[in-house]
């Protein structure tokens, strides 16, 4: 029963964590999610369309 009490305790913690990772990210868009769809003018990958004229 102590491995099982170890790693409740471990998962635990690295939820904890998460959550507190998570909580302190600036909201406004930066980082990865300007790159999902906050961000209008740049593509993940740095790929821009090009126009033919």
């Amino acid at each position: 029963m102590t491995t099982y009490y170890i790693f409740a305790g471990l998962i635990i913690l690295v939820a904890f964590l998460l959550i507190v990772v998570i909580m302190v990210q600036n909201p406004k868009g930066g980082g990865l999610s300007q790159s999902f769809g906050g961000g209008g003018t740049q593509q993940l990958g740095g790929v821009q369309k090009q126009e033919i004229s």
